[in-house]
């Protein structure tokens, strides 16, 4: 039997109902109808912004604080582990108050259990390595089906040793300290540009200099920019010397200080989501039109499909208009966390959508491409994987039940898709507490409430 339980939804409550359904709370999300689409919303500080900054200034001499910054389940993982590592941190409301150790870690004898957190597993593999004695990381069953060889391999260079589960580059990951020796990394094809990061924020601190080049093909490769970004802030240069090469002089340390974390663009793309679905208008609050962030770019791609969008100092308001017709191919490459977004206004849009070079989705929260194409057949879409991307048919979706396969942006997404097609019911709605806890409570403010 259903065990259905009211839901907090502003004064009305009529945008969704959640109960329960078996071990898994199921969303019934309610389309708009009749309502006009005409919303403000804020987003929250940015997931990759705040987590760089985190370890950044966990690092950094002094103390530094950090304001709008996400308090997420991705971000818990991640400040737990800090803490566990010597760092001091402190949190109150949007801000985080941090301690830095100016790269002296705690010797530990307990594993770093890092959650579903594939950034954290990342940027630490790198950190821990400056410290002493030997650093387990792991986290869930999908953590550890995530790759990490390409990192090891680059830290060995270093002189680091490492060592996975059964030698398989896949963690649970130990990690050897003693520091890092400097010298010349250099990548190939990666599906992480967060290998190339991970690396970036620890090299100050190794005993000499450090150059990375990037030979092969690089995927999401703007939050390289944002991490250079992020370590300038905090007193460190990474110099750019040709396309796809970076040099960082040893001995350069990073100063704590106040750190603004700018709202997150991918959260901001549900609601840009919701403005093209339904046709209407939703300005976004807390945003960065001009960001750095690959996902803002997002918007080039509606305006693209027929959206008007008004940029502002801190804010974007997008109109939806009539989406064209016909036939388009995506490059997302740069922003493949928008797949699951665009996939879902592919299946309403007349036309061919396809995706591509985006492959490196099979080994994010969930396999993204097969959960997809599966979850869009069963709204009556044809959706069909590729090699590197997704092809889209657009039709009449019927609502159905959405497995989100503990992923937030399949939860998000799809959830989105509700406002215009009855019947849509998600399960395990609190998945996306992972990046936007108050996800569904601001999406009711679509709903004029």
């Amino acid at each position: 039997m259903d065990q259905r339980r009211a839901t907090p939804l502003g004064n009305a409550g009529r945008g969704a109902e959640t109960f329960t359904k078996g071990d898994l709370d199921v969303r019934v999300v309610v389309p708009l109808g009749e309502r006009k689409l005409a919303a403000t919303v804020e987003v929250p500080g940015s997931k990759s912004y705040t987590q760089r900054a985190l370890v950044v200034a966990s690092l950094a001499e002094g103390e530094s604080v950090l304001k709008n910054a996400l308090l997420a389940e991705d971000s818990h993982y991640l400040i737990e582990a800090l803490r566990i590592l010597g760092v001091h941190i402190e949190e109150q409301g949007k801000e985080i108050t941090v301690r830095g150790t100016g790269g002296r870690l705690a010797e530990i004898t307990s594993p770093l259990f890092l959650g579903n957190n594939g950034t954290a597993l990342r940027f630490l593999t790198s950190f821990v390595s400056l410290g002493q004695g030997k650093y387990l990381l792991t986290g869930e069953k999908r953590l550890c089906e995530r790759p990490i060889k390409p990192l090891l391999d680059a830290l060995s260079s270093l002189g680091v040793r490492s060592k996975t589960r059964d030698n398989t580059g896949y963690p649970p990951v130990e990690i050897y300290g003693g520091g890092l020796r400097g010298g010349e990394v250099i990548f190939g094809d990666i599906e992480s540009s967060q290998y190339v990061s991970s690396l970036l924020i620890v090299a100050p601190y190794a005993e000499g200099d450090v150059r990375i080049t990037l030979k092969g093909r690089v995927v999401s490769e703007p939050y390289i920019e944002m991490t250079r970004e992020t370590m300038g802030k905090f007193g460190v240069l990474v110099t750019k010397e040709a396309e796809g090469q970076y040099f960082i002089k040893s001995g350069q340390t990073y100063r704590g200080r106040e750190y603004v974390v700018e709202g997150d663009c991918s959260s901001a793309s549900y609601f840009f989501l919701a403005a093209a679905l339904c046709g209407g208008s939703v300005r976004v609050e807390n945003i960065n039109p001009f960001s750095l962030q690959g996902d803002i770019r997002f918007l080039e791609i509606l305006e693209t499909l027929g959206c008007h969008c008004e940029r502002g100092e801190n804010w974007v308001t997008l109109k939806g208009g009539v989406l064209r017709k016909g036939d388009f191919t995506f490059d997302l490459s740069s922003m493949p966390d928008m797949v699951p977004t665009l996939a879902v206004l592919a299946a309403l849009r007349e036309g061919r959508t396809e995706i591509v070079n985006v492959a490196h989705l099979r080994v994010k929260e969930s396999n993204r491409l097969a959960a997809l194409a599966r979850e869009l057949n069963k709204l009556g879409i044809n959706a069909e994987e590729t090699q590197t991307g997704l092809i889209v048919f657009g039709g009449r979706p019927q609502g159905t039940t959405i497995e989100t396969y503990n992923d937030h942006r399949i939860a998000m997404s799809f959830g989105m898709l509700g406002l215009v097609v009855p019947g849509m019911k998600i399960l395990n709605p609190d998945c996306v507490k992972k990046s936007f806890p108050t996800f569904w409570v601001e999406m009711e403010k679509l709903y004029g409430r």
